[in-house]
């Protein structure tokens, strides 16, 4: 799953390899997207390199090479010597799953619920926000917090591991647009970022700290941080 950010890059990207034979600069990537800063930029391609689309390549100048495209994207562009090709998508053998209500679930505690699983949430730096569902994974009734919706998202990085998230979690998270000094929240920075952090407010400043002393607080603006809800509960496989 892409985020339409994602999407709409490695879009220009293709695009411009097929008609130049060679990648965009980042500048000209961060003026296609509208973005402000090259930062954008930076995260969106290690997002898609994650996700097996792109490869960065060391040594070379606008070090760049589209691997795959998603299956809307997929053209009749013939192989050429200059980059130019058809990328070869391999289907995987899994279902699309049905994500379960969110507005409806039966939270009693004895019942287990399908959560939808959002994709994978920054605990370190943020990364492009996840709209789209990946799976859905069961969830123990007395781990809802109310009757509010829950979706869960899996942790990627290990900022947070003094409070006990790792690298692998899923972390259960209750939508809320509010929350209290020191809960831990998935906040949407400037709009298009997403990361889980401990929320600190002081005036018209806001701190996303993080539970190791390896990763600084980040501070923001009132206004560029919105919460998208609080965790609730932790899902970890051994």
């Amino acid at each position: 799953m892409l985020t339409r950010k994602q999407m709409d890059l490695l879009e220009f990207i293709h695009k411009r390899v097929q008609r130049d034979g060679v990648p965009p600069s980042f500048d000209e990537m961060k003026d296609a997207l509208d973005l402000r800063s090259k930062s954008g930029i930076h995260r969106l391609i290690t997002a898609l390199e994650e996700r097996g689309f792109i490869r960065r390549l060391a040594h070379k100048a606008r070090a760049l090479e589209i691997v795959k495209l998603p299956e809307a994207m997929i053209d009749t562009a013939p192989v050429t010597p200059r980059g130019k090709f058809t990328p070869h998508v391999i289907e995987g053998d899994k279902r699309d799953p049905v994500p379960a209500p969110r507005d409806a679930l039966d939270v009693t505690p004895t019942h287990a619920v399908e959560l939808p699983v959002m994709g994978r949430i920054a605990a370190g730096t943020p990364i492009e926000a996840i709209s789209e569902v990946a799976t859905t994974v069961a969830v123990p009734g007395q781990m809802m917090a109310g009757n509010g919706k829950h979706y869960a998202l899996e942790v990627k990085g290990e900022s947070m591991i003094d409070a006990g998230i790792n690298h692998g979690d899923i972390v259960v998270i209750r939508e809320q647009e509010d929350a209290q000094n020191g809960e831990i929240v998935v906040a949407l920075v400037d709009g298009q970022e997403a990361t889980l952090k401990r929320l600190r407010r002081n005036g018209d400043s806001v701190a996303l700290e993080a539970a190791n002393e390896a990763f600084p607080t980040q501070v923001y603006r009132r206004d560029q941080v919105a919460i998208q809800g609080k965790l609730v509960g932790l899902i970890r496989t051994y």
